[in-house]
């Protein structure tokens, strides 16, 4: 994105998953920026890269600049990672239709014993008012808000402008280009830079959208005033068209999933949350035989 909007500057860009690999521990990696001009990084965990987080390589490299990592639930508030998720290790994580990600209705539906068609019955507007799934506006824009300002970037001009646009995420933790581009055009404009004034999508693939995409609700799209995109879809394999499924074939497929993992790695914090609540338990319980 940069190196779109800076065609004249050189850009390096790194990713966490291969940061180990090529330098080792945070010290190399230092050592490896220590004369760059400029250095951008969002927050990266301690578990992510031997050496420390974020805050830790910023004092080694005090012209550092933090920007926030965009997650927004709003849209897709039934997703779901499952697993042991506190590991930040991929591989610790239950695979579903769609990899890691799941569907927490799907999930409890099967752990609580109902049908296929049990559970569809659940994904309705009224039963997502009653999981909480219409707060995760309020409450996804301050977690966004908050942590943007966190790491001195205040983001609260550009949500606004995101909004607008209506549904601006592949998935709760995946921004689509424009959001990207946004940050990037900002980190280079604040750098004294000069960025090119081009809208990136124009000229740039969203490279996220080859990854597994999740659906809007319909019941959502109408709460928010968005397009509804009903269908779920499956991380593209090179050469071949990408699996598509309706919501049938994906809880269909899903329950295939989970009745070949051991119940005690069917976990996640939303479900045990749901275990607890006695109202939650009813409302699922009251789908079987309906």
């Amino acid at each position: 994105m940069l190196q779109l909007l800076l065609p004249d500057a050189r850009v390096e860009l790194h990713l966490i998953a291969h940061l180990k690999q090529r330098f080792g521990d945070q010290d190399g990696l230092a050592r490896h920026l220590r004369d760059s001009d400029h250095v951008f990084s969002h927050f990266f965990w301690l578990a992510s890269f031997p050496g420390g987080n974020t805050l830790d390589l910023q004092r080694k490299l005090p012209r550092l600049r933090m920007f926030p990592v965009v997650v927004f639930p709003a849209f897709h508030p039934d997703m779901i990672y499952v697993g042991d998720i506190a590991s930040l290790r991929l591989s610790a994580l239950v695979h579903g239709p769609l990899g890691p990600s799941h569907s927490a209705i799907a999930l409890f539906g099967f752990l609580e014993g109902l049908s296929i068609e049990e559970t569809l019955g659940l994904y309705d507007g009224a039963v997502f008012e009653r999981l909480g799934y219409h707060r995760a506006w309020d409450e996804g824009t301050a977690h966004l808000l908050m942590a943007a300002r966190e790491v001195g970037f205040g983001l609260e001009t550009e949500l606004t402008r995101w909004q607008r646009r209506g549904c601006f995420m592949h998935d709760s933790n995946h921004p689509k280009l424009h959001v990207l581009a946004d940050i990037a055009r900002r980190l280079a404009v604040e750098a004294g830079l000069g960025p090119l004034d081009l809208a990136a999508e124009d000229y740039l693939p969203d490279l996220l959208v080859e990854e597994a995409l999740w659906p809007v609700y319909p019941a959502i799209a109408a709460h928010y005033g968005v397009k509804a995109q009903p269908l779920f879809r499956a991380k593209a394999v090179r050469g071949r068209p990408p699996r598509l499924y309706n919501l049938k074939g994906f809880v269909t497929e899903s329950f295939a999933r989970y009745a070949q993992v051991p119940r005690e790695q069917l976990g996640a914090e939303r479900i045990t949350a749901w275990r607890a609540d006695p109202g939650i338990r009813a409302l699922f319980a009251s789908a079987r035989g309906a």
